[in-house]
């Protein structure tokens, strides 16, 4: 037992004293650095914090066109039909007769910061066919009668024009204070189609009217007054200086028109262009245009809109010549200068009045889809006429209107 003990002791010492060795071998090292790549079998993504949405984006967009842009457009055709057969004629009379009108506007508003432009485009146009006796020529163009010596007539329907006009108005401005404001009115007034004298005068001869013959343009600058109580829309428009011009592009109409005998009146003068070589006149004054437009009800069954527009060229009443005041001493003067050379520097004229154009719309709707419209417009241009000329028409039929939004 005691020497398995001093094994023990010296066992530790003897395995130090053995002598130990160790062989090591390197073959080579390379210290060249190569790139390592690894293969990504997953899709990278950069992640932004402000991250671009295309639908917001044009949400957005829209967003700001609708509050920038107010648009509102109408259509209506309104019409009537009126028919008898021949016993009902013959005991009770009548005439049958069609009548048909169709109307279009147009509004549109854009807005932004102080800078604001409203574009308006309103269009009629009407007709109406009645039946219309005319005397039967033969092939000389004589007219025929029977052998009582009694006149042939032909009795045939007829379309006729009842009204015909189309108005562009445009007025950029710029606001300089709560409700106020300055720029430019354009306003331009025409018509589609040919006009004439009567239902059974439809030929050359009897042309009074077509595109262009006559065309009015207006041209001002001022300020702009739009009231802010929702109950009472008034917009004014006053501006110190305003241009009028007046156009007859058609030399017939403009030069040979047919009086009551069938004989052509050279010249003839018309829509106030005493130069017959000339196809316009220009003035220049003031002008004063006046508007109100308002809805009644919470379905707006009834809307009255109304415009009045007057322009007075008293900047060319200053230096016109030949001025007579008096109306029955001008016809004296101009009868006068009919029978002499007819020079046109010589004319007798009558000083310049102000024109006025007054309309007035009133619409009553029944349904959506149904409405009844009063048109009641008054006219005043002493220079075409020293009368007022006056236009009624009332009509029901259908009617349509758009808006993006609520009315501004």
């Amino acid at each position: 037992m005691k020497h398995f003990y001093l094994i023990l002791a010296l066992a530790p010492i003897l395995t130090m004293s053995v002598p130990a060795s160790a062989q090591i071998s390197i073959d080579e090292v390379n210290a060249e650095q190569q790139s390592v790549t690894f293969r990504d079998r997953l899709k990278s993504t950069s992640v932004d914090a402000d991250y671009f949405s295309l639908a917001r984006y044009k949400a957005e967009r829209a967003a700001i066109r609708k509050e920038r842009n107010y648009l509102e457009f109408g259509g209506g055709l309104q019409g009537s039909l009126t028919s008898y057969n021949d016993p009902w004629i013959s005991v009770s009379g009548g005439d049958n007769s069609i009548a048909l009108t169709a109307t279009f506007s147009l509004r549109h508003i854009f807005k932004k910061n102080l800078f604001s432009i409203e574009t308006k485009f309103n269009a009629k146009l009407g007709y109406n066919r009645m039946k219309v006796e005319t005397q039967r020529l033969d092939q000389d163009g004589k007219p025929m009668v029977d052998e009582s010596g009694n006149k042939i007539m032909d009795s045939e329907g007829v379309w006729f024009k009842n009204q015909d006009e189309f108005v562009i108005w445009v007025n950029p401005a710029f606001e300089m204070a709560k409700n106020w404001s300055y720029g430019s009115i354009l306003q331009f007034r025409s018509q589609f189609v040919n006009g004439y004298k009567s239902r059974s005068e439809q030929e050359k001869k009897h042309l009074k009217s077509k595109f262009m013959t006559p065309g009015y343009l207006d041209i001002s600058l001022g300020i702009t007054y739009k009231s802010p109580k929702p109950k009472f829309p008034i917009t004014v428009n006053m501006s110190p200086l305003a241009l009028n011009a007046t156009f007859a592009e058609s030399d017939w109409i403009r030069m040979r028109q047919v009086g009551s005998d069938d004989k052509e009146i050279k010249p003839a003068y018309p829509y106030g262009i005493e130069d017959p070589d000339k196809t316009s006149k220009y003035e220049g004054g003031s002008s004063i245009e006046i508007g109100f437009d308002r809805t009644f009800g919470k379905t707006g069954y009834l809307r009255y809109r109304t415009t009045i527009f007057s322009f007075y060229g008293w900047i060319t009443d200053i230096g016109q010549k030949n001025k007579i005041s008096d109306y029955t001493k001008y016809l004296e003067a101009y009868e006068k200068w009919s029978e002499g050379d007819k020079n046109i520097k010589d004319k007798p004229r009558l000083p310049i009045h102000p024109t006025v154009r007054w309309e007035n719309i009133l619409d009553i709707k029944a349904t959506k889809y149904l409405a009844t419209t009063l048109n009641f417009q008054l006219y005043y241009n002493r220079s075409q006429n020293p009368d007022v000329q006056v236009r009624t028409l009332l009509s029901v039929g259908l009617t349509y209107t758009f808006k993006n939004k609520p009315k501004p």
